[in-house]
């Protein structure tokens, strides 16, 4: 079950960095980017010690948003 609200996390936030960022990657592209913004922003935020102070669902889009935006741009980067 939780591997399922991984991807659907994943999903939410690789979609609304997409939108954002004005970048369309489609339905599995926008997966991906979400899945490893979310590993990104994790990763980032332990580094940081930051804490939203929001719990459960709503925190974890958050922080897989962030991470997916993250991504996002340095892809733009790496594209030009």
């Amino acid at each position: 079950m939780d591997i399922i609200i991984f991807l659907i996390v994943g999903l939410i936030a690789g979609w609304l960095a997409g939108v954002v960022m004005k970048r369309s990657y489609g339905l599995v592209g926008n997966l991906a980017i979400g899945v490893v913004g979310a590993i990104i922003g994790g990763y980032l935020f332990s580094w940081l010690g930051i804490n939203l102070g929001i719990g459960g669902l709503a925190g974890s889009i958050i922080v897989a948003f962030i991470g997916a935006i993250i991504l996002i741009f340095i892809l733009g980067l790496i594209r030009r």
